[in-house]
């Protein structure tokens, strides 16, 4: 187990490391949330009414395409010189790659959507930083990243990975997306423990089934 975890950890350093001398993936998952926001912003020009009706909505919409894009970098840096290869040959267990893959993902997504958040409560005069939300945001992008981890080593060998990516990828995460659309909803209302706990615990079962079973398909995604 001390073994497991120690590759866990090496798989993440290694990709926060890269991601802190190129700053890549968390630079493009920014730009284009930041752009969503803004165009959304201008096109919709939400009244105060219509703002608390559409900004949860809004907000998944730019860290959903945002977050795609930044799975779909991944294992850019395997896949160069077919390195990924030699990831494959070393004693780790398959589901140590994944797991700190998978926490590489989720940490830049997370780093992104904090950053965010602030911008976001600018442009739609909301306040983001609620307990609950916070919540709402961890479990919804825990899940998302532990899917879409598997999904970007599924598509990493394909010709069009860009395009691959959010079409096999998007219809599994509609149901965690959905509850945090509506999570997000009720706790930018003030919803309590009691309104919200269902939806959290509808996102904790699919966190919980999507790394269990993402972890052990992944020894047979990295094969093919």
């Amino acid at each position: 187990m001390i073994v497991f975890w120690s590759t866990v950890g090496a798989i993440l350093a290694k990709d926060l490391v890269l991601e802190f001398r190129n700053k890549e993936t968390i630079t493009s998952i920014l730009s284009f949330s930041l752009l969503s926001l803004i165009v959304l912003n201008f096109a919709l020009r939400p009244t105060p009414s219509l703002i608390s009706v559409v900004a949860p909505g809004i907000l998944w919409v730019a860290f959903t395409f945002s977050g795609i894009l930044g799975l779909n970098r991944a294992f850019a840096v395997e896949e160069d010189q077919d390195a990924i290869q030699g990831l494959l040959l070393t004693p780790a267990s398959r589901e140590a790659i994944y797991l700190g893959k998978m926490l590489g993902c989720l940490l830049f997504m997370l780093v992104a959507e904090i950053i965010l958040l602030p911008i976001f409560a600018v442009l739609f005069d909301m306040a983001p930083f609620k307990p609950m939300l916070m919540v709402v945001m961890f479990m919804a992008t825990l899940g998302f990243a532990s899917v879409g981890t598997l999904f970007s080593a599924l598509a990493m060998n394909t010709k069009s990975r860009e395009i691959m990516l959010p079409m096999l990828f998007i219809p599994i995460v509609v149901p965690i997306i959905i509850a945090a659309v509506v999570g997000t909803d009720l706790a930018f209302k003030g919803g309590g423990w009691q309104e919200i706990s269902k939806w959290i615990q509808l996102m904790l079962v699919f966190d919980l089934i999507a790394v269990v079973f993402c972890a052990f398909g992944f020894d047979y995604v990295a094969e093919d």
